[in-house]
Order: C-alpha cells, then structure tokens, then sequence
C-alpha cells in the first residue's frame, strides 16, 4: 500500500502534506500551487484528480472477484450422477435437460428418452451428485464485509421502526465474501436488515450480477419484526452470560400493537396523507409481503401468533424458534413455517442437553412443522459457507437426508414465497443448481465443480482458493 508519495505545496511557505499510494502508481508526483492558487505542476491537475480517485476506490489487482456470467444462450444436457431433487425425492442415473435457462426435464435416463442431438452442451456424470441451488436465509451477507470497520457495515439503520428501509439498494455485489459462500454451492440468499422492533424489509438475491437490479430474484419479499423476548441473555458463545428479566417487555409489545394498529387504519384507507413506513406495511396486510418474526422463546412465540390472529396476518415466518418444538400448536394451528436459527450454537439454557440445538431440526419435523436453516449469529456473513454442514448436523442427529437437503433448498423456497422459481430441481424451474464430486452435506466430500445460476454457468474460484494456490506454488518450488 505505499512506496511512492505525493507532495503537495500550498502558498509561499511551501508547506507540504505526503499521501500514501498504491504501489502500482510506480513514481512520485510533485503538485505545487502559487499564492494565487494557479497550479504548477509536473502533471496536469486533471490527472491528478484521476489517480486520488483510483487510489479512493481502491483499485487492486487482487482484490477483483469473478466476472458475473453471461446469459445463457446455448442448451446443455447433464446425463448420469444422483440428482437430490430438493423435496425428498432422489433421481438415480439422472438426465437433466436445460434450455433458456430452465429446466426441461429432470428423470432417470431408464424412463427419459434422449435425443442428445438436441443439446448444444452435454456434461457426463459417474459418481457425482446434482443438487438445487442452496439458500440461505436471514442472512446480512452482501451488506457487510469487514465487521471491524463501520463503514462497510449497512444492515443497521436509527430508530425502532424502519419498515421501509430497503435492504435490496444497499446490496453489495462486489463483496469479496460472496465468492467464497457460492463455492459451497450457496447460490441464493435472503439479504436481510437488522435492528429496532421493526427493521426493514429484505430482498432475495441470487449470488451473481454486475449489480443489485441484476442480481435479485425477488423483490421486498417481507418485513422483520423483532419480537420482544422475556428474558435477555448476557455473553457471547466463547463466554456465555446468564440472563435477566426484560424490564422493557411490556412497553415494547404495546408500541408494536400501537404501529400495526395505525398500520392497519392506513391500509384501510383511514388517512389522505403518504406515510413512508405506513405504505412499506400495506403487503404484510394484503398477503404480498410476509412478516417474518424474529423470537426464540416459547412465551415470545406464542404471544407473536396473537399478533398475527389479532390483526388477520397471512404470511407469517417465525425467524429463530429455538423453543418451537415446546409450542408446535402455536404454529400448525396457525400454519406458521419456522427459519430454524443457527444450529451450530450452544443450548440457550444451562439445563438444556449439549446436543439440543442438533436434534431441533428432528423435533420440528416430527411436529409436522415447515422449517428451513440458516445461519445467522456472529460473523454470520462468511458463516453462510457452512450452511450445507449445519445440515448435514441435522441428519447426523436423525433428520432423513433428503429432508435435510430440503432444509436448505426446497423448504427454503417455500418459506420465502419462492418455489415457484428455484429450490428444486423441476422441469419449469429456473436452472439454479451445481453439481458436486461427493456429499454436499459431508465438509470432507463437498467439492462443487460446476453450478449454473439461471442456466449460466458461474466461476467457483475465489480470493481463498487463490491465496490457497499462491503459498502452494511457493513451497511446492
């Protein structure tokens, strides 16, 4: 980051100020200005002017991250492999037909007659595997990327209710960290705000573009709502604290009843006057947003499906349900589908079993309640990586294979409203998938080698795996 400078002189004095530069610059640059402010340089000042702006964007030769892939054009046909089709179902010996970008047919080739003359493209697989494109949810990766430094944080907005900002615009294609998460074969992602009792509304977006109108799959998708928990927990997990009584729980619970009362009234058209917050709220009340409520504990949760009862709320999530296998009548009476928090975590209690936080995907499966996983917590960006191991936990702690597959794909897209489009591998969908030489779920065996956002094939290369081949190539010689 240095090894040229530039100097500055201002007025008769001279006075002279030295900036550090990138070493690609290659030489020192000399500005000097008059009592009259009249330039007297070795370069002209436009220049100048360009190469502090190159300097302020950072522009570095190693920091450039995968071009985004182009549209398809061409058609492919991917024959052999087992294909996990995302819902339960397995294809063995597998034929997956792709044109315009979606699928044609996914079937075993016993059953699925091929004229392979069709396809412009043909992949042959043996032993590999085929699996929808996985999602993760409730994550704030694109809206982060260095936690120690501020300015690259933009999840967080002031006040208690924001429902109308938009995590959508502040999207961040260009992340060095969102390579690293597709390698694992992470392809889509619920880019979601954080703080306050309401804090916004999250988008879906696909893990390649040029920018954020070019990468998201489905626009304001819901609101987050942070319900007040009884009790607040103290610590981090390296040093967990104990817990206290939320002495502000009632207060708060009145202020959210107080807003989706006012909410409601200007839904139904009680006020001649544009509300920002207000208008963001209109598709939590007709069915086109859903309300993803973020609480853990069983009082917390049954007290947010009264929320939904009181004001006749259709699309309700529960983000977190630490506790909802305790309470699953709260959520089958209701039909309210769980983004199961973090399994990799430490129990919530100090009498709770060691192994909880892995058998709860189990628990909520035998209650008959829809659930998916994520992965948010602490350094809950680079974290979404692991997203296939935490399920792959799950099966360890008996949840089916497949259903743990569906976890992170399938249900996934059920619970965002987005099933429609992705998170299965059937004919109609969008081609969003990879494929893998081994176990997706197992981190010894999860090697993808190709995966397709919408038919176009993506680099899986990243800054990790490049450091990686850098230091190789220097003790290897």
């Amino acid at each position: 980051m240095i090894g040229t400078t530039i100097t500055c002189g201002f007025n008769r004095r001279l006075e002279t100020i030295t900036l550090g530069f990138n070493r690609w610059v290659g030489t020192s640059i000399t500005i000097g200005f008059n009592r009259w402010t009249e330039p007297a340089t070795t370069i002209g000042f436009s220049r100048w002017l360009i190469i502090m702006l190159m300097v302020s964007l950072g522009f570095e030769a190693y920091s450039q991250i995968p071009t985004p892939a182009e549209k398809p054009d061409k058609s492919m046909l991917i024959l052999g492999g087992t294909a996990h089709v995302g819902d339960g179902r397995i294809v063995k010996n597998a034929a997956v037909g792709v044109k315009n970008g979606h699928f044609t047919f996914v079937e075993n080739q016993m059953f699925q007659r091929v004229d392979t003359q069709e396809f412009d493209t043909i992949i042959r697989l043996t032993d590999e595997h085929i699996y929808p494109g996985f999602i993760a949810p409730n994550t704030t990766l694109g809206l982060r990327e260095v936690d120690a430094v501020r300015a690259t944080r933009d999840f967080d907005d002031v006040g208690l209710f924001n429902p109308n900002v938009r995590s959508l615009v502040a999207y961040n294609t260009d992340s060095r960290i969102i390579p690293t998460i597709r390698s694992n074969g992470i392809l889509l992602a619920q880019a979601t705000p954080r703080g306050g009792l309401i804090s916004g509304s999250s988008s879906i977006m696909q893990l390649d573009g040029w920018n954020w109108e070019d990468a998201v799959l489905k626009k304001d998708d819901g609101i987050h709502l942070n319900w007040p928990e009884r009790f607040i927990q103290h610590g981090w997990w390296a040093n967990p604290g104990g817990s206290d009584r939320n002495k502000k729980e009632e207060k708060q619970i009145e202020k959210i009843q107080e807003f989706f009362t006012e909410a409601r009234a200007y839904y139904e058209g009680g006020s001649d006057r544009e509300n920002l917050r207000f208008e963001a709220m209109k598709g939590v009340f007709d069915g086109s947003k859903r309300l993803y409520i973020h609480c853990n504990q069983a009082r917390a949760i049954v007290r947010a499906m009264e929320l939904k009862r009181d004001f006749d709320i259709p699309n309700v999530v529960l983000v977190g349900g630490y506790d909802a296998y305790l309470v699953p009548e709260a959520l089958t009476d209701n039909d309210v589908p769980v983004i199961y928090q973090r399994p990799h975590s430490l129990p919530h209690r100090d009498d709770d079993p060691i192994h909880l936080p892995y058998q709860i995907p189990k628990k909520l499966q035998e209650a008959g309640i829809l659930f998916c996983l994520d992965m948010s917590g602490s350094m809950e960006a680079m974290n979404q990586r692991n997203l296939p191991f935490v399920a792959g936990t799950a099966h360890a702690y008996g949840l089916d294979k497949e259903q743990a597959i569906a976890a992170i794909s399938g249900n996934s897209a059920k619970i965002l409203g987005i099933d429609e489009m992705v998170g299965t591998l059937d004919a109609g969908k969008q081609a969003t998938f990879f494929i893998s030489k081994g176990d997706a779920l197992d981190m010894r065996t999860n090697k993808p080698t190709h995966a397709f956002i919408q038919g176009a094939e993506i680099d899986l290369d990243n800054p990790q795996k490049a450091l990686y081949r850098k230091f190789k190539s220097k003790y290897e010689n």
